[in-house]
């Protein structure tokens, strides 16, 4: 069995690091998480009952944080993200929220409080590059400055769960500690498994948006529902037929062309090669539009849009938001394209159906479920490096 640490977890939201590091054997003695919905589903995850807790970390001091091994935090994203508005790192900034962690680290090196020997930090990938890399630079000389050394990597979700979903991890080792080194990690996909197999049903009304399935499998078919006036439209235009007669083996489907300004009708089942039935994506491409085939995931958002790229993911998701705009290509005898369900971008981001439905239960909406998958840590990828830690 690995060392076991101790750890607090920072910008907790739903747990992601809490899950990858007790699941690596390592014990939570701390957290801090200000969204009230996402303190819910917290805890009604975990047994948080008599280890600390705070909720803004602006209002907590240094000292009141207990001792532990490690730090877990990804702090917020939105102004080094490429889908904001790109602020960068700073103070006054929501990303800049990493400065308040830097403020508790120096007022218990001041009062000689322990540190942790270990901080592990999760970003979006442009936190490289924002700023021209300067505002990389501002956290590696801040981290530098208060006594820690840093490795880091890019580590893309897609390598233990089928999510594309591309994330910088750091860690911190502090100066004169005998820590071990963590980078580089790697690992291997695994394909979508679009078998349905309904295990029960968490509400008691019985409504299939609500069946439990297995963790093998996908979902059923759900209607396409956001929080806009009107739902998402699909355009179907027929311009051409491949076969002079009208139709191939007997199937006239096979054969037609839809136009690049929309998506092709359902499908019946082929199999091999190119008879494989398969939809036509509309996207920014040479040829206007991408294939998607059984199990392929599709970019739902701005259908209309005539500059979006990647709306299809071979055999895994694009990368999980805090909306709902991901789909499916799922074939039960026709194909077609459905949204995922709350239930499946929490399994995307490695959480169990058990922690789903005790978040569920507890009364927290669709919405504040997507949204809480979308900002969560890949809970693999955090245990892969949570496996490697050591402290001698």
């Amino acid at each position: 069995m690995n060392q076991q640490l101790t750890f607090v977890d920072m910008f907790a939201g739903i747990g992601g690091f809490h899950s990858g590091m007790e699941q690596a054997g390592h014990k939570c003695v701390g957290w801090i998480e200000w969204d009230k919905y996402a303190r819910q589903s917290y805890e009604a995850i975990y047994d948080t009952k008599g280890i600390f807790t705070g909720n803004d970390i602006r209002q907590i001091w240094g000292g009141e944080i207990p001792i532990s091994n490690v730090w877990c935090f990804g702090f917020p994203c939105q102004d080094v993200s490429n889908a904001g508005k790109r602020a960068g790192i700073k103070k006054g900034t929501r990303s800049g929220l990493f400065f308040e962690v830097i403020r508790l680290l120096e007022e218990r090196i001041r009062n000689h409080q322990k540190v942790p020997e270990l901080l592990l930090i999760e970003n979006v990938k442009n936190l490289l590059s924002i700023d021209g890399g300067r505002g990389f630079a501002t956290v590696l000389l801040a981290l530098d400055k208060i006594g820690y050394d840093v490795e880091w990597c890019v580590l893309d979700s897609s390598e233990v769960v089928p999510q594309h979903r591309e994330r910088t991890y750091i860690v911190g080792h502090l100066r004169g500690k005998r820590t071990r080194e963590v980078f580089p990690i790697t690992g291997k996909s695994k394909a979508i498994d679009t078998n349905i197999k309904v295990i029960g049903n968490v509400s008691k009304t019985g409504h299939h948006s609500d069946d439990v399935v297995a963790d093998d499998g996908l979902s059923k078919t759900i209607t396409a529902q956001n929080a806009y006036k009107h739902t998402p439209k699909v355009v179907i235009k027929q311009v051409g037929q491949l076969q002079k007669n009208g139709s191939f083996n007997g199937n006239p489907q096979v054969g037609r062309v839809y136009g690049t300004d929309g998506l092709s009708p359902t499908l019946n089942t082929m199999q091999g090669g190119d008879r494989q039935p398969k939809i036509m994506i509309k996207n920014n491409t040479k040829k206007g539009y991408l294939e998607a085939r059984n199990g392929d995931g599709v970019d739902l958002a701005y259908p209309t849009s005539n500059s979006r790229r990647g709306r299809v993911q071979k055999q895994r998701t694009n990368t999980l938001e805090t909306g709902s705009n991901l789909g499916v290509a799922v074939n039960n005898g026709r194909l077609r394209i459905r949204k995922l369900t709350p239930l499946e971008c929490w399994r995307l981001q490695g959480f169990t159906d058990e922690q789903f439905i005790g978040a569920k239960n507890s009364g927290i909406s669709n919405s504040q479920l997507y949204k809480q998958a979308g900002n969560a840590v890949t809970v693999p990828v955090v245990k892969a490096i949570a496996e490697r830690l050591c402290v001698e």
